[in-house]
């Protein structure tokens, strides 16, 4: 094995980081989704340069962590020192990753700087973006942080991208990306190549695919056929200089909402953790609000962030309050996000809220998910902050019914960051994939609306909007996507493809150990023992 100088490893390991960060350009804020196409190219040339296989997978593990800070920089505050061990453990997940770059994309054996066969080319176009897929699978379980900075996500506002989430989801994205990074990868390498006719034609016939893909989409996948509007108002109390006490965003809250009278709204949302009180406990809060969907002739979406009265624990529910008073629907959040809503193992990490921000207390779960009648007609699914993120809830709340999503959210801790824009973003992806439309509404921004296919409605309401009401008018499309009806599909095909060179690699590796000769090699060697026996 080829043993690097220390020096020379340090500085390796730093350019893998290095490399590795790059694709968070191409998330909001900087939104450069084009750069997506290529922000994996440096990456992967490293790695193709290894010296060794496990060199490589090195490399991937050490662009890992570097993938990992930069996406989710913004959490430095809150997680501290524990960003970076998160990172490195998460960053581990690309380790595999490397090694299938070095073994597909690089050198072949014996042949330094030799070109890869046309065969292994075309596999890799396969091979490498189903080995992506797998970290970001893994790391979606809610228990390691959820599916948040999928690559396939940076193409949120790209119209063709979003008629291809529609048949896949974001998983689609998200391999179809990377397959373009394989194939630029493939043509830049091909200087150092002796026979760069095929190295040139396989990458070049997989750009080709991914873009005879994308036509197929756009012309193949159904459109969402609009069949009716409703109104819906986003409240967004903003951050209140001095006393942000529960008690002052409420009346915040309820003077922006009553500013809405004459407006003809069917639904007004208010952001997460829009009331701090258990309404079993403050009924007077409960008539406030119930006089407001008297006036407004509309039922107001709350969120509370509060101890329950008929059960122990605190809980984040997205609570339907009309005329008469609360209505009896009520969607407690299932999906609690890491050291931030709970400590996992919290007898062993609880000390970990004395160094970040993590809650006092956990948060208790939700049993199941929600789909409810607002009247006029609608039925809508709520998903509260963090659950946005998670493909599987919106597919599963429009295959129940729902005509539209709803997300209440709050990323006033990172007010100042990246976040709030990554967020606003999700719910555009979460519309193209279900052919739902969906609000986001946050307390403090960015607030968002985006109709059933993905395509942002109206303005946006920025992190500087402090204290704003706006109506939009949003249109609602029913049938079922694609992706809808056959749900994670291009994650079972890959892990099909991962799993057929498991097989393969497994073969081959048994051959070698039992020294099994191929045909050729039998008739040289038969050869070879005639001619000595003569």
């Amino acid at each position: 094995m080829t043993l690097l100088p220390e020096g020379r490893t340090a500085r390796r390991s730093l350019a893998a980081a290095l490399t590795g960060a790059l694709p968070m350009l191409a998330f909001p804020a900087p939104s450069l989704w084009w750069f997506a196409y290529v922000a994996l190219v440096p990456w992967m040339l490293l790695i193709r340069s290894a010296p060794t296989a496990r060199r490589a997978a090195y490399d991937g593990w050490a662009g890992g962590f570097g993938f990992m800070v930069a996406v989710h920089h913004w959490l430095l505050p809150s997680l501290n020192v524990f960003l970076f061990v998160l990172a490195a453990l998460l960053g581990a997940l690309w380790a595999p990753w490397g090694w299938l770059v070095h073994r597909f994309l690089g050198p072949r054996t014996g042949e330094p700087g030799g070109p890869p066969t046309a065969l292994r080319l075309a596999a890799a176009l396969l091979v490498v973006p189903s080995g992506w897929l797998l970290p970001e699978l893994v790391r979606s379980w809610q228990g390691l942080g959820g599916p948040w900075g999928l690559l396939g996500a940076t193409q949120w506002q790209v119209g063709p991208a979003l008629r291809l989430a529609s048949v896949g989801g974001v998983w689609l994205l998200s391999l179809l990306v990377v397959a373009v990074n394989v194939s630029v990868t493939a043509l830049l390498a091909t200087r150092t190549w002796r026979r760069p006719v095929a190295a040139v034609v396989v990458p070049v016939a997989g750009l080709a695919a991914v873009a005879l893909a994308t036509s197929a989409a756009w012309a193949w996948a159904p459109r969402p056929a609009v069949d009716g509007h409703v109104r819906v108002a986003v409240v967004q109390s903003g951050i209140v200089s001095g006393d942000d006490s529960p008690e002052r965003r409420f009346d915040r809250e309820e003077a922006f909402t009553r500013r809405l009278a004459g407006q003809d709204v069917d639904l007004v949302v208010w952001g997460e953790s829009s009331v701090g009180f258990d309404l079993d406990d403050r009924p007077d809060l409960a008539r406030r609000i119930a006089a407001l969907s008297r006036r407004l002739d509309a039922d107001v979406l709350v969120n509370v962030d509060a101890r329950r009265a008929d059960r122990p624990g605190i809980y984040k529910s997205a609570l339907l309050v009309g005329p008469d008073g609360p209505t009896g629907d009520r969607y407690d959040k299932m999906r609690l996000v890491p050291f931030g809503e709970y400590i996992p193992a919290r007898s062993l990490l609880g000390w970990a809220t004395s160094v970040g921000k993590a809650a006092g207390e956990d948060r208790r779960r939700g049993d199941e998910q929600v789909v409810m009648d607002v009247g006029h007609g609608l039925r809508v699914g709520p998903l509260v902050c963090f659950e946005t993120a998670f493909p599987d809830m919106s597919r599963h709340l429009a295959a129940d019914g729902a005509d539209l999503l709803l997300a209440q959210s709050s990323t006033s801790s990172f007010q100042h960051s990246w976040a709030p824009a990554q967020h606003a973003s999700l719910a555009a992806l979460r519309a193209a994939e279900t052919g739902r439309p969906m609000v986001h509404a946050t307390l403090t921004g960015v607030s968002a609306v985006y109709g059933p296919g993905g395509e942002r409605l109206g303005s946006r309401l920025g992190t500087d909007d402090a204290g704003i009401s706006a109506v939009y008018e949003v249109p609602l499309a029913h049938g079922t996507t694609p992706y809808v009806r056959h749900g994670d599909w291009p994650v079972h095909a890959a892990l099909l493809v991962l799993a057929a060179l498991c097989v393969t690699e497994g073969v081959r590796a048994y051959r070698a150990h039992a020294g099994v000769q191929d045909p050729a090699d039998r008739s040289r060697t038969a050869v070879t023992t005639r001619s000595h026996s003569s």
